[in-house]
């Protein structure tokens, strides 16, 4: 029996997935690196530079972006995934950061868990909807299930957030791996975060680049180092940002240099 279209091989449907070029995906592997903290500050940073800026909480049934950020959203990418809502109804505006941002919804399994043809629907629908940015941050869940793969394969830049522990390294090569397989044209950044010193994150980012080039011969270039600061653990507790509470401290101007490096294509 012949196959239908619809039931090409996933290599053939890959290549017609729509990107959106300014979109940038955040990733672990890990939990706990302090990946939806760095979306949510380069995000802002973005919009502090002028540009129009979304955030996207797509880490599906985890969603924390709400909670750092200290809203209470009345929609979120729920209505959206039961199609009560479309993307652009569900957004709302954070006016003290003077950037958009879609809410997750925390603690819903169902979401976590999207039939294929649903999640493909949201991945095209907001490649539609960043034409409307400059830049969109797409703050993803902790390691390397279908649905982190499926939105990834979205974006025109990918930064893998990792910190100096063993298993943050170890999950952050099994994400780079991953995605190479599947897309060996992706472009992939790697930030080092939660260092004591700058020196120490450029070593942490040595190891991984080693294992990266020995084992996948890629060796995804580095993008920043930030350093370890309380003023960050400070920020989080009272749920403001920190460029908006600690706009001068460590962390903030090593979230600028990633800025910076992202805007310079470096």
């Amino acid at each position: 029996m012949n196959a239908s279209p619809k039931a090409q091989s996933p290599q053939g449907a890959s290549r017609k997935l729509e990107k959106g070029r300014n979109i940038i995906a955040v990733a672990s592997g890990k939990g706990g690196v302090g990946k939806t903290w760095f979306s949510v500050t380069l995000t802002h940073a973005f919009a502090q530079h002028g540009h129009r800026a979304l955030l996207f909480d797509a880490d599906l049934g985890l969603a924390n972006v709400d909670i750092l950020l200290g809203l209470m959203p009345q929609r979120d990418l729920g209505g959206v995934i039961s199609g009560r809502l479309s993307l652009e109804q569900a957004k709302i505006h954070y006016a003290d950061g003077n950037f958009d941002v879609l809410a997750g919804r925390s603690g819903s399994g169902s979401l976590a868990a999207l039939p294929p043809n649903r999640l493909a629907t949201l991945g095209t629908d907001l490649v539609h909807m960043a034409d409307r940015y400059d830049r969109v941050t797409m703050d993803l869940g902790a390691g390397i299930d279908r649905t982190v793969r499926g939105l990834s394969s979205r974006a025109g830049k990918i930064i893998v957030v990792t910190t100096t522990e063993p298993t943050s390294l170890t999950d952050a090569y099994a994400f780079i791996k991953v995605t190479m397989q599947a897309n060996p044209s992706a472009d992939v950044r790697v930030v080092i975060n939660s260092c004591a010193t700058h020196a120490e994150g450029r070593r942490t980012y040595e190891t991984l680049r080693k294992a990266c080039d020995s084992f996948l011969k890629y060796a995804p270039p580095l993008l920043g180092v930030i350093r370890r600061d309380p003023k960050v653990l400070e920020s989080i507790r009272n749920q403001i940002p920190l460029l908006t509470r600690f706009p001068n401290c460590n962390a903030a101007d090593d979230v600028g240099g990633v800025l910076d490096n992202l805007l310079e294509g470096r």
